[in-house]
């Protein structure tokens, strides 16, 4: 992807740190868009296309993870990342269980969220250029992982695509260990304890979605990571 082509939705309510968000982002040939509440953002990203967007959690009218759930009914793919004052690990992880790419607290350099950004269109680039195998069988169940569906009978479901990624790496170890260190570093590039976390609720969402079929498990392997068995 073009960097010079990206197009950033920031939603940010403390206008000195958002205005130098958007300055550097706009700097390093970003286009950036601000908005000071979780409303503008929201009516900002019904009108425009965006690549990326980051989220502060705390602002008036609508706050970050009210904003993420409406922007998901609206794109389902789109990447974000949180930024927030707070460290509490329920916040962290209530973001991941939106579907959040990243979670940065405040204060944070402006060369590690260039960096994150960087990382996430990497692999957003990567996974829509993928050449490798698209569609699996999973016991009862389709996976087509370019569109990021998985099918049941007659119901659909879309998946996000942290979800499809780690359906995936899990499809093409099936009934063998995936190693947890080696997804981790696969999907979110680095092997921390809050992305250890987010690895588990996206874990707990996949044996949701796939439990119409009993034959199926997702199994906690001790010491080593996930077993998808059929």
């Amino acid at each position: 992807m073009d960097e010079n082509n990206v197009k950033i939705l920031l939603a940010e309510d403390d206008e000195n740190l958002g205005s130098l968000l958007r300055e550097y982002l706009i700097a390093k040939s970003f286009k950036t868009n601000l908005f000071v509440n979780g409303e503008l953002a929201l009516a900002g990203f019904k009108k425009e296309k965006y690549d990326i967007c980051i989220l502060d959690v705390m602002m008036p009218k609508m706050d970050g993870f009210t904003l993420a759930r409406e922007i998901r009914k609206i794109n389902v793919n789109v990447p974000f990342i949180f930024l927030t004052a707070k460290s509490l690990k329920d916040d962290v992880i209530e973001g991941f269980s939106l579907g959040a790419d990243d979670y940065m607290t405040k204060p944070f350099s402006m060369e590690e969220l260039l960096f994150r950004i960087k990382a996430i269109l990497r692999r957003s680039n990567h996974n829509n250029n993928s050449e490798s195998n698209e569609k699996y069988i999973v016991g009862e169940y389709e996976f087509d992982s370019q569109k990021q569906i998985l099918k049941h009978a007659d119901k659909e479901q879309k998946l996000t695509t942290k979800e499809s990624d780690l359906l995936k790496l899990l499809c093409n170890n099936m009934n063998n260990v995936l190693e947890r260190n080696f997804a981790l570093k696969t999907i979110w590039q680095e092997d921390s304890y809050f992305n250890a976390r987010s690895m588990d609720v996206y874990i707990t969402k996949l044996r949701k979605y796939l439990k119409e079929d009993s034959s199926i498990q997702i199994l906690n392997i001790h010491g080593k990571g996930y077993k998808l068995i059929v």
